[in-house]
């Protein structure tokens, strides 16, 4: 990655990691706050919710993200996409918070699903405007290349949403909590990004709307498709948890989400490189710079198989230790369905920044049919093996559908005229993980103790697997000082210190 690249990076992981980690120390205290039946019931609305958005943000967002990005030739491109999007967003997100204003009158919900789901419908009606702006506001930033700002305020939004819910969670609100929660935090990200975009743009060029030649047709098009591609997408997280819910019940609902919770734990690089890729790779698209854009996809997609796969290990050899210790003994029901998880987790992390790379590309009914073929997969599997083997599955349904997105969207991309995996070292990679996997597995039942095992096993086991990518040849140490000096301060230049050689 050049310069630019790195830096825009370093803010997204430093954000992803900082989010992360509050998400680490704080759901179990969540979970155990809300039991099994209340987190299964929060888990089943916020799912509701995120497909529910899909029709009413989707287009708008990561529209204005990839088109404010590009480089055109007409005076306040860039004002006029915002004013464009700003318009369509502020009307989108009155149409949804009325529609499902309604649905919680009319009492529906609660007729369903049991009291009190019409008035938690009642909050959701007021987190559709609150998410709306929210999610404008930040992919208008990253737009801009302003991740430095963007990422700070998602981690405050984050630390409002867990610290006002548990607050309000004491006082015996429960679910009600964290929706308020979201709610107060999405608003406060809305707020301040809403003034950082003023301060960067022309307010008088987004207020007049766009000239006569502005291509609103373009930018129609392309938010009617990015609606069915994200829904696709989208549907993969949370079709599985709202199926679970409505074919078995809230606790066991809790606990599969619980597993999904960690599974979704190793994507945090992946997520911050598939938001970075997509506006990133827009101008190279537009540049048609094919052999840029194999680069930068092939070596993203190899990096990633390190670090997931290392992860990946480190969940399946310390699962029984972890989970007990983490959510509670009432949650060890979650240990099997996150061990099912693991291989399509390795696949779907492998997908996401391929996804965004080929939805830069504008030339979405490709990507939309890769991602529809996986999420139907998953949509197929999970009715026929939720009624019979419920959480396990589930996970097992879940899994072949993640799996499958990367094989899709490996296709999808050569179809559009770049290759992933050019650079992709399969033998390396299998090499690493063959031998480290054992290796690390035997380390953990060498050590009886299991909090000194969650101590040692993470960095004895890092530190053997990063050496057996070098010598196989995965990753060269130029590579690897490379990727710690793209961390943030003081982490990565410290690591990089540690490192033999110099840059070549």
């Amino acid at each position: 990655m050049d310069r630019s690249l790195t830096e825009a990076f370093s803010a997204l992981f430093s954000a992803k990691l900082a989010t992360s980690l509050i998400s680490i120390v704080s759901l179990p205290i969540v979970v155990r706050e809300l039991g099994t039946t209340g987190y299964g019931n929060y888990a089943f609305l916020i799912s509701t919710f995120s497909l529910y958005m899909i029709l009413v943000s989707s287009g708008v967002t990561e529209g204005v993200q990839k088109f404010v990005a590009e480089t055109r030739d007409s005076d306040h491109w860039r004002e006029h996409v915002v004013g464009f999007y700003l318009r369509l967003t502020l009307l989108l997100g009155a149409i949804g918070a009325v529609v499902l204003g309604v649905a919680s009158l009319s009492g529906l919900p609660s007729r369903l699903l049991g009291d009190p789901f019409s008035w938690y419908f009642a909050l959701l009606a007021a987190f559709v405007v609150a998410a709306q702006l929210r999610a404008f506001t930040r992919r208008t930033l990253m737009g801009l290349g302003l991740e430095r700002y963007s990422e700070p305020l998602r981690v405050l939004t984050k630390l409002t949403w867990i610290c006002l819910g548990l607050a309000l969670a004491a006082l015996g609100l429960g679910v009600d909590a964290f929706l308020i929660s979201n709610i107060v935090g999405a608003t406060v990200l809305a707020v301040v990004g809403l003034v950082l975009v003023a301060r960067t743009l022309s307010v008088s060029a987004i207020v007049r709307g766009p000239p006569a030649e502005f291509p609103t047709r373009e930018l129609l098009s392309f938010n009617g498709l990015n609606i069915v591609l994200v829904l696709m997408l989208l549907s993969l997280f949370h079709v599985d948890v709202v199926m679970m819910r409505l074919l078995t019940d809230g606790g066991q609902t809790g606990q599969y989400k619980a597993a999904l919770a960690i599974a979704e734990y190793v994507w945090f690089v992946p997520l911050s490189l598939q938001t970075l890729l997509l506006h990133s790779t827009s101008q190279l698209w537009a540049e048609r710079q094919f052999d840029r854009i194999t680069s930068l996809a092939s070596r993203v997609t190899r990096y990633v198989w390190l670090l997931v796969s290392l992860m990946g290990i480190g969940l399946f050899v310390l699962a029984d230790e972890a989970i007990p210790l983490y959510f509670g003994a009432d949650f060890a029901g979650t240990v099997e369905p996150l061990i099912v998880l693991l291989p399509g987790t390795l696949g779907f992390a492998l997908a996401r920044p391929l996804y965004a790379i080929n939805q830069g590309s504008g030339r979405l009914k490709v990507p939309i049919v890769a991602t529809a073929s996986a999420a139907g997969i998953n949509v197929v599997l999970n009715a026929v093996l939720i009624p019979t083997y419920g959480m396990i599955g589930a996970a097992a349904a879940t899994s072949v559908g993640y799996a499958s997105m990367f094989v899709f969207h490996v296709g999808c991309a050569r179809y559009l005229g770049y290759q992933p995996l050019d650079d992709l070292r399969l033998r390396s990679l299998v090499g690493t993980v063959v031998v480290a996997a054992p290796t690390i597995y035997a380390l953990d039942t060498l050590i009886v103790n299991d909090f000194l095992s969650l101590l040692v096993v993470p960095i004895v086991g890092g530190l053997v697997y990063t050496t057996l990518a070098v010598a196989f040849g995965a990753l060269t140490l130029a590579e690897l000082r490379r990727l710690t000096g793209a961390l943030p301060a003081p982490v990565g230049p410290r690591l990089r210190s540690l490192l033999p050689g110099t840059d070549q």
